[in-house]
């Protein structure tokens, strides 16, 4: 644990915006979390916890103090008949846990492959996937309370998931740090095939009897195929919300634009593609200066070098604005701004 100054943080975030941080300092366990969230320790008027770095676009230098979780470990903590039950470390890197868990025969996470990030922001985010999302495989999480300096369990209940949504992104936001979650992953597959391209891509792939490890590299290939490597070009993969409505705010939507795309979503809601909506505006493949929408991908902004997060946060703007004229629908960030 070594608390640093003026640290840059362009190789802490997948979008590889330069910005530095006031102070900076990684954290492996407990006690030195404890110990950098001291009163006394410099810059706890300002925080930012940092996972992976794959969710946030840094408009400016961070004047506080930037904790990087690097909390590991995995192990297998119950099972009855149906499930185990398997803890990771908030600072586990995501992907690298699907595998394990494919690895060991754990079912329930295979359609959630590639998706970049740390294993604690995935309950933060409830990030979600071809049909599948966290609460779904969702069982409890220990997440340290800063001001009363000690842990605390919630449960599938109490952290009161949504879409891309929790309790800790709003009532809780800023007071916990996610230190543990535990997952409940099937002994027996239950196979999740029927979103997006999955099963014609396992069809592509040859594959005659399937797997959680064949459903898993169906996922990378299509994610692979239509979306950046953020090591490649800076991206923070789905920068906006697929944005829900209500039935009868869609009908008349459906009649102006009968190719609209579109999902149902729970009782009297539909579930548009933002992405569609952001093509039929124009801006796929759009680039200004470094900043650009992805051309595989309306979905995606990325920084084909040098943008800067204001940048990108204005491209971002004009978009938005774009879309609300066309289709009267406001896109959501999904995207932390910092």
């Amino acid at each position: 644990m070594l608390l640093q100054e003026n640290i840059s943080l362009k190789p802490f975030n997948t979008f590889g915006i330069e910005a530095s941080a006031r102070y900076f300092a990684s954290f492996h366990n407990l006690d030195e979390l404890g110990t950098l969230l001291h009163a006394n320790a410099p810059g706890q008027d300002n925080r930012l916890i940092l996972g992976g770095g794959s969710n946030i676009l840094l408009t400016r230098n961070f004047d506080g103090l930037v904790l990087q979780n690097k909390i590991c470990g995995i192990e297998k903590v119950g099972e009855d008949d149906t499930y185990v039950y398997v803890k990771a470390g908030a600072g586990e890197n995501w992907h690298q846990f699907v595998l394990h868990c494919i690895t060991q025969g754990y079912a329930g996470v295979e359609n959630l492959s590639l998706i970049p990030g740390s294993v604690g922001a995935s309950p933060m985010q409830n990030i979600g996937a071809y049909g599948v999302e966290i609460k779904d495989v969702f069982h409890e999480l220990e997440a340290w309370h800063i001001q009363d300096r000690q842990l605390q369990t919630f449960t599938l209940a109490e952290c009161r998931f949504g879409y891309r949504e929790s309790v800790f992104k709003h009532q809780y936001k800023g007071q916990f740090v996610i230190t543990s979650v535990t997952y409940r992953l099937r002994k027996t597959p239950q196979f999740n095939i029927s979103y997006g391209a999955i099963q014609q891509e396992l069809d592509a792939m040859g594959v005659k009897e399937l797997s959680i490890g064949m459903v898993s590299q169906a996922v990378i290939n299509i994610r692979s195929s239509k979306l950046p490597d953020w090591k490649q070009v800076g991206n923070a993969g789905s920068f906006f919300k697929n944005p829900v409505i209500t039935n009868e705010q869609f009908q008349p939507l459906k009649a102006q634009f009968p190719a609209i795309v579109a999902f149902p979503s729970g009782p009297n809601h539909t579930k548009l593609a933002a992405g569609w909506l952001i093509e039929q505006c124009g801006w796929k493949g759009v680039r200004r200066g470094d900043a650009g929408c992805y051309p595989k991908q309306a979905l995606v902004l990325v920084n084909y070098g040098q943008a800067t997060g204001a940048e990108v946060y204005a491209l971002s703007a004009a978009i938005i604005r774009s879309v609300e004229d066309k289709f009267g629908v406001t896109l959501e960030r999904e995207v932390n701004i910092i």
